[in-house]
């Protein structure tokens, strides 16, 4: 057998998305961004960041140069799709930090009539990266469909009522149509996935925003909705707050 077949986990994409930013090799990163921020555990400012060394982006795409890796990265972020931050310790240190504008990336998807699947293929482990350095690539996808993902869900109009239940509990209601969104694929992808599990997380995400609204503010719905429900966050179990058991950001 060749050594040039695949005997390794290959990078992918959607090709639709390569058509769209006019490069298979900028398509690649965005979606590489995207599984590295999905077992990120570095929270900033209510959302998952990543960074990394031209050094160790160029590991991962070993085909492409430094000044390639860093141009495309530039373009990403000049269409919008990539917001960049400074969360670095030291003053000197202007390594970027990057996360990925999901809001616009479904706005992209619609401009194609297509429903980008910005959510995780698997949860989080708590644990993250806190810096990806290593060259893991993503995993291989199957069609093969099991019981748990092929299982019945709710009707549309069951869906809609248990979004809007579990909506109106949430504290920061920008994004719904967004949220909504996500929501919906969530539930179809699994009969597992249901609402007591998200009141059940949401409490935990109430319970931190009380405990720390000095700083502290609730992320965006269709940011929570896409699967930020999975965050681990340290909540005290001692009671700060008499008689407020959440702060619901009114």
């Amino acid at each position: 057998m060749g050594n040039l077949l695949i005997n390794e986990p290959p990078l992918q994409v959607l090709p639709s998305l390569a058509v769209k930013l006019d490069s298979a090799d900028k398509a690649l990163i965005l979606q590489q961004i995207h599984y590295w921020l999905n077992r990120s555990n570095n929270v900033r400012d209510g959302f998952r960041w990543i960074y990394n060394s031209a050094a160790k982006w160029h590991e991962q795409f070993p085909w492409l140069s430094e000044k390639t890796i860093q141009r495309y990265l530039k373009d990403l972020e000049k269409r919008g799709l990539l917001i960049t931050g400074n969360y670095n310790k030291a003053k000197f240190d202007r390594t970027k930090w990057y996360r990925i504008n999901y809001d616009a990336l479904d706005n992209l998807g619609s401009a194609l009539g297509l429903t980008v699947p910005t959510i995780g293929t698997e949860r989080p482990n708590g644990m993250g990266l806190t810096v990806p350095t290593n060259t893991n690539r993503l995993p291989e996808t199957t069609t093969e469909t099991t019981k748990e993902n092929s299982a019945a869900v709710a009707a549309p109009s069951s869906i809609e009522s248990d979004f809007e239940e579990i909506w109106s509990a949430y504290p920061n209601k920008k994004g719904k149509k967004q949220a909504f969104n996500h929501y919906k694929a969530w539930r179809k992808k699994s009969a597992k996935h249901s609402n007591d599990y998200l009141f059940s997380q949401l409490k935990l995400y109430k319970q931190y925003i009380a405990q720390n609204k000095d700083w502290y503010r609730p992320m965006d719905g269709s940011t929570w909705f896409n699967g930020r429900f999975y965050d681990e966050y340290q909540v005290s179990t001692e009671q700060k707050h008499e008689g407020h058991e959440y702060w619901t950001g009114g």
